[in-house]
């Protein structure tokens, strides 16, 4: 499955707690498209759909569909902060290649 570093995990929280409306945790998705091939996505979420894997983290859920999951088994997400900004990054040992920017993969 997918794991969440411990600045990841605080990050969500923080964004879930500013939103007005209510959400049970993240769904980690990857979608065509980026200079690779596959992006990732990443989006708040109000509940599980019909084949979703489904980890308790921190208070909190991660959702990823059947389809993504082939592709992000194992994925440690981080959230890292530099001087050129802040953001998500993806550990995925299924990459075997990735843009120069590190936002799209080829599996």
């Amino acid at each position: 499955m997918v794991t969440l570093t411990e600045k990841a995990s605080l990050k969500v929280k923080e964004v879930m707690n500013e939103q007005t409306e209510s959400y049970s945790g993240v769904r980690i998705a990857v979608v065509g498209g980026g200079c690779s091939g596959f992006q990732y996505a990443m989006n708040l979420e109000t509940e599980e759909r019909e084949g979703d894997h489904v980890v308790q983290v921190d208070g909190f859920k991660v959702y990823v569909d059947a389809d993504s999951l082939a592709y992000l088994n194992g994925t440690e997400i981080d959230f890292v902060e530099t001087v050129q900004g802040a953001g998500f990054t993806f550990k995925n040992p299924n990459a075997k290649s990735t843009c120069g920017c590190g936002e799209s993969f080829h599996a």
